[in-house]
């Protein structure tokens, strides 16, 4: 499991903006500048942040855990335990990771559509992210 972990953080460090970092209590954290989008504890514990509304859209599906430490917090913790567990890894930092994306990119609508497709989101995730999808800017006045 240790190699499809070191494969896992490897993934997500060739995503645009990611970086990976020690972790204050061991692991590894995966940054988009200075947004923790996730972190994975050695033996496979993967902590997730979200706001309080995803957060609660993941539990009720059973995709995720209340945080090990912080069970009421917007925190979800999953166990990587197979290769199956693996790929929902992905899923959930991904996830995570649009948020973030979504305020850099330069369409982000069409970058909520890709990831969406990518994603593959069921419709009640989809409305809770599009909140996230800045306005675009409109356009002055010249007076």
């Amino acid at each position: 499991m240790q190699s499809q972990l070191r494969g896992l953080v490897d993934e997500i460090s060739t995503w645009p903006g990611v970086s990976v970092a020690p972790h204050r209590f061991g692991g590894k954290e995966f940054l988009f500048a200075d947004a923790e989008v996730g972190h994975i504890h050695p033996g496979g514990v993967l902590d997730i942040p979200f706001p309080r509304s995803v957060r609660n859209e993941l539990l009720s599906q059973r995709l995720a855990e209340p945080h090990h430490w912080l069970p009421t917090s917007g925190w979800i913790t999953f166990h990587i335990q197979s290769d199956d567990d693996l790929r929902q890894a992905l899923w959930l930092l991904r996830l995570s990771y649009l948020r973030y994306s979504l305020k850099v990119s330069p369409d982000p609508r069409a970058t909520f559509e890709d990831e969406s497709e990518r994603l593959q989101l069921a419709a009640q995730f989809r409305q809770l992210f599009e909140k996230f999808i800045p306005a675009p800017a409109t356009a002055q006045s010249a007076a």
